[in-house]
């Protein structure tokens, strides 16, 4: 059930046509989608988790409902707690109840998890480790967290627009090994009976070929060019990545491939970020500079990703946090989770008209000038997250092909 790396055969998740549909006026709509017998259906499992996670989990959901109708799919959601909210009503972080829906659905998409309520907690107990947790148990592996300038938006960048403008790349993550998950780890005193932290990064080649793998598939989709990124002039565990990923790339001989120090590619990607077509790193790296290369965009609010794995269920969720400052206010931008809800579609289930009718509608709304406060500029139409998730609806009815009237 859900999706399998095999998936990575659809199209790259990319803008690159600011073109949308003229508004014309039109005859009433009379969608004929396809009857129960033939028509496509897919559970989601859906997990708003906290702070601003319930207010663009609705949104997407609504999103997800629309594209799917006008393409004739059924998609059945199914809403379980996670995180914070999970805590306060089952004293763990991820349920078992949670992880079981999960695994049984076609796909999983998370809202956002963790606040200040819950930061005191011990390790075990907090937010964040229902994620790792949910992750291990998916079995997803490979993180794809795409940063895409929209021309609309290229003024929203802190770069100079000549050096943001056209970048467009992909970050391969690692996503279940590495330092966040080795062992050894944990507390202890040294030889002096000073009180240490210690923590491990480790690697099997295993690891390293199927992530390398996935992520030579997506530069080979995309421009051809992969630039892996290590540590491997003092790192061990780097020095095995880039052995293993220098000989996987035999197999793509397609495939340009180059490798940079982790230090050297934190500066590359503000000083010049259109070098970089698709990056593969390992787990720690891949969380940073996916970050990172967030902020080139203009808002970590625009950046969905997807998490995936050899076979099962995807989880998709937008790379921004819970924001519980403003939480409740109807200030969050929801347009990284109706992404994320796009690349569900795509790399989740197949679907990649539907997934097409997401990411159009989105630069058409962006093209009315509708904006959330972290990407409005003056000239625009200061929106909240439901006025925007609306506007985004409204894009998605307007541009049903004319093939949909009667």
């Amino acid at each position: 059930m859900g999706a399998s790396m095999q998936l990575l055969n659809a199209r790259p998740f990319r803008f690159h046509s600011t073109s949308v549909p003229q508004h014309h006026p039109r005859p009433v709509i009379i969608r004929c989608s396809a009857t129960s017998s033939t028509a496509k259906s897919y559970n989601i499992t859906l997990l708003p988790g906290d702070g601003i996670g319930p207010e663009v989990i609705s949104v997407a959901k609504n999103v997800l409902n629309l594209a799917g109708s006008i393409e004739g799919i059924e998609l059945k959601f199914n809403e379980m707690p996670m995180g914070g909210a999970a805590l306060d009503l089952t004293g763990v972080p991820l349920p078992e109840e949670t992880l079981t829906a999960a695994k049984q659905s076609h796909a999983v998409l998370l809202g956002a998890i963790g606040g200040y309520k819950w930061d005191k907690n011990e390790k075990h107990l907090k937010p964040e480790t229902g994620l790792l947790h949910l992750r291990q148990g998916l079995k997803v592996f490979a993180n794809l967290r795409p940063a895409s300038v929209l021309p609309q938006l290229v003024d929203a960048s802190t770069l100079k627009k000549e050096v943001a403008e056209g970048v467009d790349l992909m970050v391969v993550r690692e996503l279940t090994g590495g330092i966040y998950f080795g062992k050894p780890r944990g507390f202890g005193t040294d030889e002096n009976g000073q009180e240490i932290g210690f923590n491990t990064e480790v690697y099997a080649a295993y690891e390293i070929d199927r992530i390398a793998r996935i992520a030579f598939e997506t530069a080979r989709k995309r421009s051809g060019k992969l630039c892996s990124v290590d540590k491997a002039n003092v790192l061990e565990a780097s020095m095995l990545w880039r052995k293993r990923v220098t000989t996987i790339s035999a197999e793509y001989p397609d495939v340009e491939l180059s490798h940079m120090y982790v230090d050297n590619a934190a500066m590359q990607l503000v000083r010049n970020p259109k070098q970089f077509d698709t990056i593969v790193t390992n787990n720690i790296f891949g969380d940073i500079l996916s970050d990172e290369a967030s902020m080139i965009t203009g808002s970590i609010g625009m950046l969905p990703s997807a998490s995936l794995g050899a076979s099962g269920p995807g989880l998709f969720e937008p790379i921004h946090g819970s924001a519980p400052d403003i939480a409740g206010q109807d200030k969050a931008n929801p347009l990284a989770t109706i992404l994320s809800a796009a690349m569900l579609l795509k790399y989740g289930l197949g679907e990649v008209k539907a997934a097409e009718r997401i990411e159009l509608a989105v630069l058409d709304t962006l093209n009315r000038g509708f904006r959330t406060g972290d990407i409005y500029s003056a000239g625009n139409k200061l929106v909240g997250c439901k006025e925007m998730g609306e506007q985004v609806l409204k894009s998605l009815d307007i541009n049903t092909p004319a093939a949909s009237v009667l």
